[in-house]
This record gives C-alpha cells, structure tokens and sequence, in this order.
C-alpha cells in the first residue's frame, strides 16, 4: 500500500461542543470568566515562590513548574475553542492540528513526569529525611524538570508522526472543539489498524504507568507515616498530591485508554481535561498549603504599600 506524506485535506471542521448561538455564547462567558479568575492564581504561585526565599525548597520549585506547564497546557485549545464559540466557521489547518497534537501531549506527559518527581521527593523527605539535601539537590530538582520536559516531547514526537503519515483526504469533520488524535486518526483514508494499537500502546506506557507507580509509591508513603502533628502535615501533602494525580490521569485514562470509539461523555470530559483541571492542579495544592497562602499575603501586602 503507497504511503503519502503530504496531506490532502487542508484542515479539519469542528463541530464545537455546541452548534445553537446562544449555547456558544453562554459558554463564552463562562470560560473566559473563568479564566480571568484562575489564570492570574496560577501567575501569582510562579510569582510568589520566584520571589520568596523562604520557598527555597524542592516541592515548591516542582510546584512552580508544574503552574508553568498548567498555564502552557491551557494556552493551547481553549484559546481557540473561545474563538470559535463566536465564529460561526470552526475550522483548523492541517498544520494547526498537528500543532495541537504535539503541544497537547507534549506538556500533558511533561506533566506526569513532573508528579513523578514530585513523589520523589517526598519519598526522600519522608523515608531518607537526613540525605535528603543531597538527594534533592538544586541540581537534581533541575535534572528531573529537564528529563520531565524531554520525555514529554518523546511521547508527543511519537504521536505526531505516526499520524503525519497517514494520508487524509476527506471527511474532514472532527465532532470536538479540537484535534483529538483518536478522531483524527479515523479520519485516515487507508487501514489504521497499526497505527492505533501504536497510539494505544504509547499512551498507555505514559498514562497507565505513570498512574499506577504514582499510586504506588504514595500509598508506601502513606503507610509509613506515624500519627503525630509533623507527619500529619506531611501526610496532608501526600493527600493534596493524589488528588492532583486523579484529577490528571482519570480523564487521561478515559479518553486515550479506551477502546478508539466514541464515547457519550468525551466532550465533557475533554474540556475538564484540557481546559478546566490543568488551571486547578496548582490551586489544589496552594489551598492546602499555609506557607504559600501566607507568603502571597504578604508580596500582596507589600505591592499595595508601594502603590501609597
């Protein structure tokens, strides 16, 4: 069978998560509400723990970067899915798509990695309390960020490619309000049979994987906790991280695990996955932590005194 390189198919539809008006423009609303709220949350945590030298720490520094992939993630589909809730052709090039496809799970895989490292690090706070310094150093905290970034490219590399090679050339209807490499993938005008047991295997290594040694690896954690106020405050952060850990993979695991078919809540679930949980992660996490709440009061306070 000849393979094509180059596509046929200029760009994709699609169908949005609503085709009446006035839905489009409700959920419009709502989102960018929305975003004009959580956003600028997600900015102050970078913020706060850039510019307090109290935060100094190795789980504060994994927090700051997992803010920074939150805020990338959420840069690349709802930008254009508030764009098309106002535009009546919602249309994607070929080359935007493939963009989407990368970027998606390029950031979403750097992510997991990234939860795991911050796992990591608890486990040396935890059990290997006095090596931790050297463990956890400054530079090992920057290697693990570095490798979580080049393993989510891997991951995304991998998908991009194996869908660039398929030839497309009509239909060219995605029902989702972005390039979901399973539909597009059907969109394919030859056999995919290989390709999405490929795209099946990739993500289960990453998502699956991930998932079960985060679990775990906490669960250890948990286990080795004794009661008392210090390890109740640790055991505090364990429950904030595997929160944030169902809250990543549990969607993850339902659109990209599943058998490649429809399912009836996908769309619903897509928009949690890509557009809401990602801008919460961080939030999850400073809500339960009195540290970062207190140090954000006070470089608040200190800009409102510079502003007298």
């Amino acid at each position: 069978m000849e393979q094509k390189n180059i596509s046929e198919v200029s760009g994709f539809l699609l169908l949005g998560l609503s085709q009446v008006k006035e839905v489009q423009f409700a959920l419009f609303l709502v989102f960018i509400l929305f975003y004009l709220l959580i956003l600028p949350g997600n900015i102050l945590i970078i913020v706060t723990i850039w510019m307090d030298h109290h935060l100094a720490f190795p789980m504060y520094f994994f927090l700051a970067n997992l803010a920074f992939l939150d805020i990338c993630y959420c840069s690349v589909t709802p930008p254009k899915m508030l764009a098309d809730f106002l535009s009546e052709h919602k249309t994607i090039s070929y080359g935007g798509c493939m963009c989407q496809l990368f970027f998606l799970h390029f950031l979403g895989a750097a992510e997991i990695f990234l939860l795991m490292a911050m796992a990591y690090d608890r486990y040396v706070a935890i059990c290997r309390p006095l090596q931790y310094l050297y463990l956890v150093s400054r530079g090992v905290c920057c290697t693990w960020v570095g490798v979580s970034w080049l393993g989510g490219f891997v991951h995304a590399i991998i998908l991009v490619l194996l869908t660039h090679q398929l030839p497309f050339c009509g239909p060219n209807i995605l029902d989702n309000f972005f390039c979901d490499i399973n539909q597009v993938i059907k969109l394919a005008c030859t056999d995919t049979y290989m390709v999405e047991i490929l795209t099946f295997i990739n993500n289960g290594l990453v998502i699956l994987t991930s998932f079960t040694l985060l679990l775990i690896s906490y669960a250890i954690l948990m286990l080795k906790l004794r009661p008392s106020t210090t390890q109740g405050k640790v055991s505090s952060t364990c429950v904030t991280h595997i929160i944030v850990i169902f809250v990543m993979c549990a969607p993850a695991i339902y659109l990209y695990i599943y058998p490649l078919e429809p399912l009836p809540m996908d769309k619903m679930v897509a928009v949690f996955h890509t557009v809401i949980f990602p801008l919460l992660n961080p939030m999850i996490y400073t809500m339960r932590n009195k540290v970062i709440k207190s140090s954000m009061k006070k470089l608040i306070k200190r800009k409102k005194e510079r502003k007298k």
